[in-house]
């Protein structure tokens, strides 16, 4: 579900952003948790892309993977972030399979910025076990299952535009004010139209 933008919390000023900012990586990162408060110190509205695929489908990812096939969803999917990616520039929280489909990854190079938040798989398996909803890991051995999934996708995650790592224990206010510092610093590498951020965020 799209959330309205809304000033940074400890200033009362937004940077704001010039182009989509595209939070990748394994599911149970921090995407979706880390990607609303990260809106809401930029000023910027927040997607989740799954969200968005469901509400379109009137299903959960889950059912669509049951009643259709991987297929069939990441086809969907790749139509949901090409308009996300077209409209208002904002935070979007993706799969953790889009970055991986070429097609998908293509409109996210031309279209936004990416950032991969990495995160260790004793920290991911640690978050999301035991959760419903990951059709990928409803085998017997899930934590086995995430290790292979991880080795082969990271180093596709590593050809996104940034990479910051997830931390346990770590609270979502924390991690993105490290986002926020990274994206300011890349920010000074660049020339001004090429810059993510509309301003310098306040230190």
């Amino acid at each position: 579900m799209t959330q309205m933008p809304s000033p940074g919390p400890e200033t009362g000023h937004a940077p704001g952003l010039r182009r989509t900012l595209v939070l990748v990586g394994i599911m149970g990162a921090g995407k979706s948790s880390v990607g609303q408060v990260l809106a809401d110190r930029l000023g910027a509205p927040f997607t989740d892309s799954d969200h968005e695929i469901e509400a379109a489908a009137g299903m959960s990812v889950q059912e669509i993977f049951q009643h259709f096939g991987e297929p069939y969803f990441r086809a969907g999917e790749t139509r949901v972030i090409d308009r996300l990616l077209t409209g208002t520039p904002r935070v979007l929280a993706t799969g953790g399979g889009a970055f991986i489909q070429p097609p998908t990854r293509a409109l996210i190079r031309a279209k936004g910025v990416s950032l991969w938040l990495r995160v260790s798989l004793d920290v991911v398996f640690e978050r999301i076990k035991g959760k419903p909803g990951r059709p990928l890991l409803a085998g017997a051995d899930p934590r086995g299952a995430l290790g292979r999934l991880m080795a082969l996708r990271d180093p596709i995650y590593a050809e996104a535009d940034m990479v910051v790592d997830s931390l346990g224990g770590e609270g979502h206010q924390q991690a993105a004010s490290r986002i926020l510092a990274h994206l300011a610093a890349r920010d000074a590498t660049l020339p001004p139209e090429a810059r993510l951020l509309k301003e310098r965020p306040a230190e």
